[in-house]
């Protein structure tokens, strides 16, 4: 909501800067497709008086707008685009038909597509027809699918559709790159449905986009493709990728080409959905997650252990392997010695007095996970010990740890917690302390 008001807001900045006759590009951000539906949605409060010009100013210049709107006079580029936003439809609907050697206004055509009076909107779709052509959709299509998502707003996404589907690849070129993740995602899904991009292209970019619609689309429709193409050139982009659906996806696809051996590489991923996948895929190829965990984990100081690995022991485990966490505990890996705790938690084997000398482990991670495994058993918990270490002198994922376990405890506990930190110098601690009393 606050988002939306700030367009109106700036959008009615850009109108006041137009209506005192600053030229279009410098009056907002052309490029910009939210300048433009800021522009249609702040011109109209104006009209109304929430204005930034003086109001004889802001009155002056919509009668000379008016009056030679209705005179049918020439109007500036300035003038033109506040007619196409004005509150009264007819003003929009003439504004539409002097448009004619403005193409720096075609975004606002593309607005006027949506318009929610029935007249201006069938006269916009009728002349966006008729300039539109494959080029200026490449252009416009961030606004035309902004737009799109509006209420009436599907006539232009299916115009630029219709025009981009019969364009050459090379028109298209841009769409793949745009900063834009709407127009990427609109780009890619249309390659993958008329297979413009070989299985391998498709899992490259898979691997490289920053967006996880993109990432997951591409992966599936590379993994759907693959027939004809080495399997190793669509599955090694995928396994090497960053995100963990698109990684899941091609270790799943490694029994289908043949290669079930490689999941084995990716029992101790570092994200649990790859992990799952990795024991479904080597346990359909006759192997047994459970005793590679076992096997890997039997040497607690190993310092080429992965975290992954006792997270995997305790996802498969049973609670006898919660020896073998135990004394992984204490290993020299921070990640190995957080996932160690943390799976003592999946198996209900964690021993909150057992743990507790861990809250002073020098690894935020490791803090964090042993606070959640004794946070159950806070009342058992010594509470002068956790005092102490809400002084200043300790780290400041210590102090968090003993101040959650304090206010856990609640009652007089909680009270000296909040008397220690309400006027700390550390600003989270505060902050936490503020919201505790508060509640």
């Amino acid at each position: 909501m606050r988002e939306a008001r700030e367009d109106i807001s700036g959008g009615s900045a850009a109108a006041v800067r137009l209506a005192g006759g600053m030229p279009l590009r410098e009056a907002l951000d052309c490029g910009a497709p939210a300048a433009w539906t800021a522009l249609d949605a702040g011109v109209r409060p104006l009209h109304w008086g929430a204005h930034y010009l003086p109001e004889w100013e802001w009155n002056e210049a919509g009668r000379t707008l008016t009056a030679a709107m209705h005179a049918g006079q020439p109007l500036s580029e300035s003038q033109l685009a506040l007619a196409l936003c004005h509150r009264d439809g007819r003003i929009r609907a003439a504004a539409l038909w002097r448009m004619d050697g403005h193409p720096d206004l075609l975004p606002l055509l593309v607005v006027r597509c949506a318009d929610w009076a029935e007249p201006v909107r069938r006269q916009a779709r009728l002349r966006l027809g008729e300039v539109l052509d494959a080029g200026r959709a490449v252009a416009l299509l961030s606004l035309i699918l902004r737009v799109g998502r509006r209420e009436r707003g599907e006539f232009a996404v299916g115009l630029a559709d219709r025009l981009l589907r019969e364009a050459p690849h090379e028109v298209l070129t841009t769409l793949y790159t745009s900063a834009d993740r709407s127009v990427r995602r609109y780009a890619y899904r249309r390659a993958a449905e008329e297979g413009i991009f070989s299985p391998s292209e498709l899992a490259r970019v898979a691997a490289r986009d920053d967006d996880t619609v993109v990432q997951n689309l591409c992966a599936d429709a590379a993994l759907a493709a693959m027939v004809d193409e080495d399997p190793d050139d669509v599955l090694l982009p995928l396994l090497a990728a960053r995100n963990p659906r698109v990684r899941s996806a091609g270790v799943t696809a490694l029994r289908r080409a043949g290669r079930a051996e490689r999941a084995v590489g990716f029992l101790a991923d570092r994200v649990e959905l790859v992990r799952a996948c990795a024991r479904y895929v080597v346990r359909q190829h006759g192997g047994d997650p459970l005793s590679w965990y076992r096997e890997r984990c039997a040497e607690p100081g190993d310092p080429a252990l992965p975290p992954g690995a006792a997270a995997g022991l305790a996802e498969c485990g049973e609670r006898s392997d919660a020896e073998a966490l135990w004394s992984l505990v204490r290993h020299p890996v921070p990640g190995v010695r957080a996932r160690a705790v943390a799976g003592l938690r999946v198996l209900d084997a964690a021993d909150a007095r057992r743990l507790l000398p861990m809250l002073d482990d020098p690894a935020p991670a490791v803090v964090r996970e042993v606070t959640a495994a004794v946070l159950p058993s806070a009342a058992l918990l010594p509470q002068e010990w956790l005092v102490e270490r809400l002084g200043t002198g300790w780290p400041r994922a210590v102090r968090i740890a003993a101040f959650r376990l304090l206010a856990e405890r609640g009652g007089a506990a909680e009270q000296r917690a909040l008397t220690a930190l309400r006027a700390d110098p550390d600003e989270e601690l505060r902050l936490r302390a503020s919201r505790a009393a508060r509640r």
